[in-house]
């Protein structure tokens, strides 16, 4: 069994690579029972997520490889982490061979976590984004926003990052990081007035109060709501929803966990026939994208086990080879 650090899941994965090993696994479809969802209560700070996200090849699928494999992941997600400088997410990924069971590799699940979470949100702007998109919002500045501002580079004519947040050395930080790669990546200050600007908006937190204001979206916007994954969590306003065509990466997690998707539809600004399409049907060609340059589309994701399991496969492919 292989034992993959984050450093070496890095060397193994691009970011172009990815999205195109994501859309094809959307389209190919793959097992993915509920995953399981626990608050683990604490005396003192905030409790704790654990997540547990089993997924395996569906050996129904047409294309579907003999043999196959079979995932799991492992994921605590600690808000009071940032206290004391460490990730909210730790995790770790167990890929097992599809037909005997015998663990294959052991992932680093942060790592994956990141790369593929990035990797959808640009999946998803593939269709929905406008293809001169050149600016960029990044909206938190946690582990996961130098990832986003990468996979979207990847995907559009980016000219310009801006990273927002409430400390805002955390964002200059994380924008030195990605200048230091050398990406056009600056700390923003005003977050109202970026949010005017701004071709995509990628925001990625966990604040129960909304930080994406519709009203302030400029046409043609496409806005990426990455960070909330419980139905009290909620990046986006009203406005922001209603303004916009709504997608999601899977019906079934967007409308039961997402605060972003589970609020508005309680409260009758969304219909769930307003929900435009999922990755599947984005993916297989069955909905459309973006119709046009002046619209506003917004994608929620909250995560699915077959991003997991594609991104852990195709980690082990390119790393299998060193036994």
């Amino acid at each position: 069994m292989l034992t993959i650090s984050a450093a070496e899941v890095d060397h193994a994965l691009t970011f172009p690579g990815l999205v195109e090993t994501l859309r094809t696994a959307f389209r190919d479809g793959a097992v993915q029972p509920v995953r399981h969802h626990h608050s683990v209560e604490r005396p003192d700070g905030a409790a704790s997520t654990l997540l547990l996200m089993p997924a395996w090849t569906d050996f129904n699928a047409a294309g579907s490889s003999a043999g196959g494999h079979i995932g799991v992941k492992i994921v605590t997600v600690s808000p009071d982490n940032n206290a004391i400088a460490k990730p909210a997410v730790m995790g770790l990924y167990l890929l097992l061979d599809g037909v005997t069971g015998e663990p294959e590799a052991l992932i680093d699940g942060q790592r994956l976590t990141q790369w593929r979470t990035a990797c959808a949100s640009a999946l998803a702007a593939s269709y929905l984004a406008r293809q001169d998109a050149s600016r960029l919002l990044v909206i938190g500045a946690g582990a996961l926003s130098s990832f986003l501002a990468k996979a979207h580079s990847a995907l559009r004519p980016i000219k310009s990052i801006h990273i927002w947040n409430r400390t805002p050395a955390n964002a200059e930080k994380v924008a030195a990081a990605l200048r230091a790669e050398g990406l056009p990546a600056s700390a923003a200050g005003d977050l109202e007035a970026e949010l005017g600007e701004a071709d995509i908006v990628s925001s990625a937190t966990i604040s129960t109060t909304p930080l994406v204001k519709g009203a302030l979206l400029k046409p043609g916007t496409h806005v990426d709501l990455v960070g909330g994954f419980t139905p009290q969590m909620r990046e986006s306003d009203d406005e922001a929803i209603s303004r916009a065509r709504v997608y999601v990466d899977t019906r079934a997690g967007a409308t039961k966990e997402a605060g972003d998707i589970v609020q508005p539809l309680a409260s009758g600004v969304l219909k769930p026939e307003a929900i435009v399409a999922d990755l599947y049907e984005l993916a297989r060609g069955e909905k459309q994208g973006r119709r046009s340059d002046s619209e506003i589309t917004l994608f929620k994701s909250v995560g699915a086990a077959l991003e997991d399991l594609a991104a852990g496969i195709a980690v082990y492919k390119a790393l299998k080879g060193r036994q």
